[in-house]
């Protein structure tokens, strides 16, 4: 049984996702070498209102798989199930109406708003373009109206993004996901660009609108504390994998897999005496390429518990304890 069939009725079911980039060479007559393996396949469930945090070091796939659930990627192979509806086979007309129900909050609250538009145009754009709005000065109201839900003056509809603080333009980004009504948010690293004070403003924000509106998140992150307090359930991907998968207290306090254990080993404690005498171990080696992963689990060239099965056998996700999955033969 996968992780996927064991939820019922998950808003959103990821089914054997891949999302394979291919490597080519030569200039003129392209040769195909190879595929970048961002997504290897998947098995992921998501339940309304829940927020369930994806987390892994750079270059695991994260933010790709997130892309792929907004069908901005089409993946290689694979099934999600948005209440129901296999979304990676509906073609580009039958996705816009989807995407007043899936919206996404960018990681640079710098880069992900038009410097040319003021405030006011950059929220209420969504809701012209899909027809939500059609009246100019309901839209004007709507849109102040999602700037001071935000936490944010419902004057700053005039300013540019230039004359705004980081903090604001990020709440800039999540008046303007929330401006189709949406049901499911992709948080694509939506707090790591900003200073540690203003995250916490953000994450309680967020907190505070999916309480709200019954919003369902997918957190990506790599900053694991803003993980524990937001999320209620946790996934941790290497190598375009998922290894381990629980509820967020579970997982932090009975990590199983090497990988999760070295993961939260690494997180720094705010004690120096305590830090002083902790005996972290990193991790030996270098993440092996996504072009040419290694054979059976992922993880064991680097693992101090791999045996000679790890080498050859590619461990599916097992429920070892209730709601607690791993992708690891050894541990029990």
């Amino acid at each position: 049984m996968t992780v996927a069939s064991a939820e019922a009725q998950p808003l959103l079911q990821v089914r054997g996702l891949r999302m394979h980039f291919p490597v080519t060479e030569g200039m003129i007559a392209r040769r195909h070498i190879g595929d970048v393996k961002a997504v290897d396949g998947v098995d992921l469930a998501i339940q309304r209102g829940e927020t369930l945090g994806l987390v892994g070091e750079s270059g695991c796939g994260k933010t790709t798989m997130g892309r792929c659930i907004l069908r901005l990627e089409k993946p290689t192979a694979g099934e999600i199930l948005y209440n129901g509806i296999d979304i990676a086979r509906l073609d580009r007309r039958e996705l816009v109406a989807l995407r007043r129900r899936i919206q996404v909050i960018f990681q640079d609250p710098y880069s992900s708003l038009n410097p040319r538009q003021k405030v006011g145009s950059i929220i209420g754009e969504p809701m012209m373009v899909h027809g939500v709005e059609k009246d100019p000065r309901r839209r004007a109201d709507r849109v102040r109206e999602l700037l001071s839900v935000c936490g944010l003056n419902p004057n700053f509809a005039d300013r540019y993004p230039h004359e705004m603080s980081g903090g604001q333009r990020q709440r800039v980004g999540i008046a303007r996901a929330l401006a189709l009504n949406p049901e499911f948010i992709v948080c694509d690293e939506a707090v790591s660009a900003l200073d540690v004070s203003i995250q916490a403003q953000i994450i309680n924000l967020l907190e505070d609108l999916r309480d709200k509106f019954n919003l369902t998140y997918l957190f990506i992150a790599h900053d694991l504390s803003v993980v524990r307090h937001l999320c209620q359930r946790v996934a941790v991907m290497y190598l375009g994998r998922v290894v381990e998968l629980a509820e967020c207290d579970e997982l932090f306090d009975n990590p199983l897999h090497p990988y999760t254990k070295a993961l939260l080993a690494a997180v720094p404690v705010p004690d120096p005496a305590v830090e002083a005498e902790r005996a972290f171990q990193p991790v030996r080696g270098e993440v092996p390429s996504p072009i040419n992963p290694p054979p059976g689990c992922v993880f064991h060239p680097r693992c101090p518990l791999a045996i000679e099965q790890c080498r050859r056998v590619r461990p599916e996700l097992r429920e070892l304890r209730p709601g607690h999955w791993v992708a690891c033969d050894v541990v029990s």
